[in-house]
């Protein structure tokens, strides 16, 4: 269920995303990058049932992935692909070729700013007995930085954070919203074998990186001269509006868990 929700949010986000390009005159290459994407998703969904072992002193190795580890294509495999498609694409349609470029720019840029990120939830819910902890800790921390950060900027934020992108984020909303991450940590701290510290620091680094997404998707619609990335949710703007912090926020909360503190279980 995990993959098949992470599939449908990661098209929607994606073909918004591909809107956007097509304001300034960049039309992607919609279907392959989203069968590409599709791909990343599978291969993220087969990685998780890849056989873990131990090593001496407790650490833990996971199988490397081939090419084609049984019959699994790999991610290097995918994005190959993707790189092959393109090619195709580019020199046997009938687009003009002024537009090869920019057909290209968008679609891999959106394979790898909005799809492959967002395949990393399927990789953190399948993180052993903790996996769908983890990715409610990520999807938690986000959100609640996220309220934190719009209540508290709106009543006493004054010092603009990014003013040419985003002129209602404040310092003060930035500082509440890191905050409301670390209290989050504590909560989650009954829950999640991971000692405090590396809770706190997991939230720490998930709640800079999701700003920093957030602050990325504004960039993207400034580019384009909109305001919302569609309007799917009304009154909330499109689906990349809502998940652009998750965009960076999951990948970053994996990496953590699976470089920083699982050498140290």
């Amino acid at each position: 269920m995990v993959s098949l929700a992470t599939a449908l949010v990661m098209l929607l986000a994606l073909f918004e995303y591909f809107a956007l390009g097509e304001a300034i005159g960049h039309r992607a290459y919609r279907f392959w990058t989203a069968t590409c994407a599709l791909i990343l998703v599978y291969v993220q969904w087969r990685a998780v049932y890849l056989p873990a072992y131990s090593l001496p002193g407790g650490l833990i190795a996971y199988q490397k992935t081939e090419w084609f580890a049984g019959g699994m294509p790999s991610l290097e495999v995918a994005f190959f692909l993707f790189v092959l498609g393109i090619a195709a694409l580019t020199l046997w349609t009938r687009r003009p070729f002024v537009e090869a470029l920019p057909a290209a720019g968008i679609s891999a840029s959106g394979l790898l700013l909005i799809a492959f990120p967002l395949t990393f939830a399927i990789r953190l819910h399948g993180l052993g007995t903790e996996g769908p902890l983890l990715l409610l800790f990520a999807l938690v921390i986000t959100w609640v930085g996220d309220t934190f950060a719009y209540f508290v900027g709106r009543a006493v934020g004054k010092h603009p954070l990014a003013p040419l992108l985003s002129p209602k984020k404040t310092w003060e909303g930035t500082l509440v919203s890191f905050l409301g991450s670390l209290l989050v940590a504590v909560v989650f701290g009954r829950w999640l074998s991971a000692p405090l510290p590396h809770l706190l620091a997991m939230a720490a680094a998930g709640n800079v990186a999701g700003q920093a997404g957030d602050l990325l998707e504004s960039a993207y619609k400034r580019s384009a001269g909109v305001k919302d990335s569609g309007g799917l949710l009304p009154g909330h703007g499109g689906v990349l509006d809502r998940i652009d912090a998750l965009i960076l926020a999951i990948p970053v909360v994996w990496y953590y868990w699976t470089l920083v503190y699982s050498p140290r279980m």
